[in-house]
């Protein structure tokens, strides 16, 4: 659920969330507050993450997800891997960086609209009342 539904639909972060008290109000939560918060959610939505690896997954705006992964190589070289889903009225496409936009099927399909259903869920529950 992303910041703006959540205003919308009246509800409150309860998460105890960090805070930069020194550029705003003590117990003021941003926007970038939450959308981190709501991103600790979705990393942990594909299993473990591999030693050295940092992952992202999140809805940047509404009906744009981000799945966003980086790690070094077995030479050390930093590897990375961002992919863009949109959710259109024709379906749900992905762009890998640089690439073209493709549409998801079968098993990918499905498997993306579970994570997106997990998100909003565990988001629901542990960051909004």
């Amino acid at each position: 659920m992303s910041f703006k539904d959540a205003v919308k639909l009246g509800l409150s972060p309860i998460m105890n969330l960090k805070k930069d008290t020194s550029t705003r109000r003590a117990g003021q939560v941003t926007y970038d507050d939450l959308l981190n918060a709501e991103s600790e959610i979705g990393r942990t939505l594909f299993g473990p993450i591999p030693y050295g690896h940092q992952r992202e997954f999140f809805e940047s705006k509404k009906n744009v997800w981000i799945w966003h992964e980086n790690w070094l190589d077995e030479l050390g070289a930093e590897q990375s891997i961002t992919i863009r889903y949109e959710v259109r009225p024709t379906g749900v496409y992905k762009k890998s960086s640089g690439g073209k936009y493709v549409m998801l099927e079968n098993e990918e399909l499905e498997n993306f609209m579970t994570a997106v259903r997990s998100y909003f869920e565990l988001a629901k529950h542990q960051l909004y009342c």
